[in-house]
């Protein structure tokens, strides 16, 4: 089983270029196809009313669920103060798996975490470089697991993407995806200093062809294991813990809201 852990889909409201306007899985899911992967991990593109983008996603991932895992976004500060119920409609109502939080929205919050943490689900968080907030949310959050893509930098600031290597290598809780990696280099240094364990195949659809991104992950020549741990074992294990849905009366009320 080959997992994409890091896909966006739906519609942006921002018209500022792609990652705010459309999401369109119609050639992403061609060419997800065409290279053997089987599940892909959903989140929405940006948007100004998560709420409304998340719901949005839930109904992609619903529809097929043995194709598409779901993680809610969140933005840190326009969402403050409903981050929780947010989460909890994200968990039991959407069967989504983790949160999406980025930088370019605005820093990690404490609330979020903390949901995180509630929840028992991992938080997809790309700092856009700042190294900082990594450290400490990797030291505060201990029980939460982080997965921080193109190891730290889409932007592919290599001083970051090295710099970010000793974190991923120093601290049990804290991941990283392949997605965007321009310098092979670099990704095969956290692959050896931090081991296959630390990092998930993504691609950062459907803007980028998975199977290109796919192919890097070939070119590194992995054993068996470390490959299976790389394409998808690695996210499973992440997401295998999961609200604990007792804490919650059998009287819950599921309502939507958006």
């Amino acid at each position: 089983m080959i997992i994409d852990c890091h896909c966006h889909a739906g519609k942006g409201d921002g018209l500022t270029g792609p990652w705010d306007t459309s999401a369109s899985l119609k050639d992403y899911l061609m060419w997800a196809d065409e290279y053997g992967i089987t599940k892909t991990n959903l989140f929405a593109a940006f948007h100004s009313n998560y709420s409304r983008a998340n719901y949005g996603v839930s109904q992609i991932v619903n529809q097929s669920p043995d194709r598409f895992y779901g993680f809610a976004f969140i933005h840190a500060v326009r969402d403050a103060g409903k981050v929780y119920e947010m989460v909890k409609t994200a968990v039991l109502n959407y069967n989504f798996c983790g949160l999406k939080v980025h930088r370019y929205d605005a820093r990690i919050s404490r609330e979020i975490c903390e949901a995180a943490k509630k929840f028992k689900i991992p938080v997809l968080y790309d700092p856009m470089g700042e190294l900082g907030p990594v450290e400490l949310i990797a030291n505060e959050y201990p029980e939460v697991n982080f997965i921080i893509p193109h190891l730290s930098s889409f932007a592919d600031d290599w001083k970051a993407q090295v710099g970010f290597i000793s974190i991923l290598e120093r601290y049990k809780n804290i991941y990283t995806d392949t997605s965007a990696v321009r310098r092979f280099d670099v990704l095969q240094e956290a692959l050896q200093r931090a081991g296959p364990e630390k990092i998930l195949f993504g691609s950062d659809g459907p803007w980028i062809h998975p199977g290109v991104e796919l192919t890097k992950i070939y070119a590194l020549h992995l054993s068996g294991e470390a490959e299976d741990m790389i394409l998808g074992r690695n996210f499973l294990r992440l997401i295998k813990s999961n609200v604990n849905r007792s804490l919650y009366t059998k009287n819950h009320n599921h309502a939507t809201t958006i």
